[in-house]
């Protein structure tokens, strides 16, 4: 039987983690689900709090009611463990406690669509071990909107880390996980290796990310940066570069 650990890393997500949380357990089966890890990387913002507490908003309102998202949350064994800063070494240690088959790495800013865990094991079952979805931004900006299109593609140039990453848990502790070295990029470092063993599919069904880095940096100036960034790797920049250049440039947004 197929079971899918869902990973998410978080640092600083209270305007999105409780939407999220509230967002799987809506949209996947519960037998599918082995348990949803959030891997904090230090909030100061009162995200752990939103997760350890949030059961607390969600009871029912007489006998009569359905059940309640505090026992769904329990049935889904959400956990929420401290690492490190950089989403390579969080989603790392995520794996590391994991017991599905199956690993499902989740932007914390990302809401992946209905029914996504059986969309997952169907993949799986067909031999497609590693992989993503079609992804389109919160966004009416005819540039993000184009950017989301392409995402349909089966290109690697067309992948990033927003559009969410399956993979199975035995290939993934093959490839060796991902490389911690890199604090950004470290999505797509993994994604091109799968590539090359011709391992990765992208499921035609949108997941819906959030536009605020673009917005927060500028749209053109993000883009432009991104470009640089994937021109630098492709012309053997190293992972120490590639930080350099993003944390120079890039406001980060937590």
């Amino acid at each position: 039987m197929n079971n899918i650990s869902i990973v998410i890393p978080m640092l600083n997500e209270a305007d999105h983690i409780g939407n999220l949380l509230a967002h799987l357990l809506d949209n996947a089966s519960r037998e599918n689900i082995s348990e949803i890890i959030i891997v904090d990387g230090g909030s100061t913002d009162g995200s752990k709090e939103i997760v350890l507490n949030y059961m607390q908003a969600f009871r029912p309102r007489s006998k009569h009611a359905k059940k309640s998202l505090s026992t769904l949350f329990e049935e889904a064994k959400i956990t929420c463990i401290d690492a490190p800063k950089g989403r390579a070494k969080q989603m790392n240690l995520g794996a590391k406690h994991a017991t599905g088959n199956i690993l499902y790495f989740l932007h914390a800013d990302s809401f992946p669509p209905k029914n996504f865990d059986t969309l997952i094991i169907n993949e799986v079952k067909k031999g497609n071990e590693a992989g993503c979805f079609r992804m389109k931004f919160n966004s009416s900006h005819w540039w993000l909107r184009l950017a989301g299109q392409l995402t349909r593609l089966p290109w690697k140039a067309c992948r990033g880390g927003d559009q969410s990453q399956f993979i199975t848990t035995t290939l993934f502790n093959n490839m060796g996980g991902y490389n911690e070295d890199f604090t950004i990029y470290e999505d797509n470092e993994l994604i091109a290796r799968l590539y090359e063993r011709k391992q990765f599919v992208v499921i035609q069904k949108w997941l819906i990310t959030s536009a605020r880095c673009y917005y927060t940096n500028g749209i053109w100036k993000l883009q432009y940066y991104y470009f640089r960034i994937y021109l630098k790797k492709w012309m053997g920049a190293d992972a120490n570069e590639l930080n350099r250049y993003y944390k120079k440039h890039v406001c980060q947004v937590t």
